[in-house]
């Protein structure tokens, strides 16, 4: 028996990287998913078909801009559509760090983008997903370890926004704890991904896996069982936590 067999699950940036193989974890768990994107339906798409290779739950793809509330609730809309009233897990992985800029560089636009990009988009999925889960619900939040050291040259804004999620993360915990859903969030160090490709040169990258306990980058598929575990009813009693997943390289 699958460990999520009959739960439906949305993930908020589900097309690539860690939103896709979250996406493609929990359906091979047997989770129902929405798979949330913006930007590429190509890259959706392949993640339909990691999906369908995997075997498991059911999934759809929907188009929407998580820093909208309008298209968070037609993200909702259209869960409800394919799969029923009840949403039992969502994941908020919506984010990025989009360049990197000292003080100097920075406008206010430009902050006010990156904190609604990785802060505002999570609480407007948590709001709109919360009428619609069931006790035994669960949300995992994707937080970042740049929330806990400020982040790496030009990324402060980054960091402050991640540092928001964390802090949002411990307090719907104490306010859906209540009504037996759980809250928590995932602080992940180096992880291969596309974002990493963009954002960090690859000697920074090598010297990091370098200075790691495990003496190497992460994988998002690691970071995917994590969200499954905190998703699951394995974790029935985690709820607050923000939990580093960095290979040692930096503790809390």
């Amino acid at each position: 028996m699958t460990r999520l067999a009959g739960k439906v699950a949305i993930v908020t940036g589900g097309s690539r990287d860690i939103g896709r193989a979250v996406c493609v974890k929990l359906a091979s768990e047997g989770a129902n998913v929405v798979v949330n994107y913006f930007n590429s339906e190509e890259d959706a798409e392949a993640t339909l078909a990691a999906i369908s290779k995997a075997g498991g739950g059911a999934a759809i793809t929907v188009k929407g801009d998580m820093t909208k509330a309008a298209d968070v609730a037609a993200l909702i809309d259209a869960s409800r559509e394919a799969f029923g009233d009840a949403i039992h897990i969502l994941v908020n992985v919506t984010g990025g760090l989009v360049e990197r800029r000292t003080i100097e560089e920075m406008d206010e636009e430009f902050f006010n983008y990156v904190m609604q990009l990785n802060t505002t988009s999570t609480f407007l999925a948590t709001k709109a997903v919360v009428p619609h889960m069931p006790e035994g619900g669960a949300i995992v939040n994707l937080a970042s370890q740049a929330g806990r050291d400020g982040g790496g040259p030009g990324a402060s804004a980054y960091a402050a926004s991640k540092g928001a999620v964390m802090t949002f993360t411990r307090g719907m915990a104490k306010e859906l704890g209540p009504r037996g859903i759980r809250v928590n969030a995932l602080c992940p160090g180096m992880i291969a991904t596309t974002f990493h490709d963009r954002f960090t040169k690859d000697e920074a990258r090598q010297n990091t896996a370098n200075a790691t306990p495990l003496r190497r980058q992460g994988r998002a598929e690691e970071t995917a069982d994590a969200v499954v575990y905190l998703a699951s009813d394995e974790a029935s009693f985690i709820t607050g936590a923000n939990v580093d997943i960095n290979g040692g390289l930096a503790f809390s």
